[in-house]
């Protein structure tokens, strides 16, 4: 991986206010990627490429991150910025709408990145856990939207999202197939575990 280029484009994102994973969020998701190397990762919401780029990092040998974008000209930044930093072998963009591409996807994933519409958590989660093998494990970032999840916010602006957001927290949490612990890195991080039936 080209790491020059991997600061270059973390440099323009947060100069242009584009929003990128956090570095103590990424730290700990660099951990457990560490740990157990996917063979196959799925991310929902690529924006310019580098979280998945990072992650790309930590693959198995010879893995493979599917990723999710419906921005144009963010799919255009991505592809860029996957060419740049060489790990275009490793990455494959899925272009559109997640809530449209999630229900045709039929594939098996070791570990699965959660970081677009608020709004769209619990749906997100329920396609993730489709294709999630037993023992993978998803993050969502950005659970604890900016305090606002764990408060009374109320809100118009934001509701919708805050809703989703704690019913997803819900589901992790109440769901026994599921180990999940929820952390305050960057906006709040939730880490959930399909448990391996031994």
């Amino acid at each position: 991986m080209n790491i020059n280029e991997l600061k270059k484009i973390k440099k323009r994102a947060l100069d242009e206010h584009i929003p990128i994973i956090m570095d103590d969020t990424l730290e700990v998701i660099e951990k457990e990627l560490k740990k157990n190397p996917p063979k196959k990762m799925l991310e929902i919401g690529t924006a310019v490429g580098y979280s998945a780029i990072c992650f790309s990092e930590f693959l198995a040998d010879k893995g493979t991150i599917d990723t999710i974008e419906r921005d144009e000209e963010r799919i255009e930044q991505a592809k860029i910025n996957i060419v740049k930093t060489e790990v275009a072998e490793k990455i494959n963009i899925l272009e559109g709408d997640a809530v449209e591409i999630l229900p045709i996807l039929n594939e098996k994933y070791d570990a699965v990145f959660i970081d677009a519409a608020k709004g769209k958590y619990p749906f997100f989660l329920n396609q993730s856990l489709r294709m999630l093998k037993k023992g993978g494990i998803i993050f969502a970032d950005n659970i604890l939207y900016k305090g606002y999840v764990m408060s009374d916010y109320n809100k118009h602006k934001q509701r919708t999202a805050v809703r989703n957001l704690r019913e997803y927290i819900k589901e992790i949490t109440e769901n026994p197939e599921l180990e999940t612990e929820i952390l305050e890195v960057g906006d709040g991080l939730a880490i959930s575990r399909l448990k391996d039936e031994k």
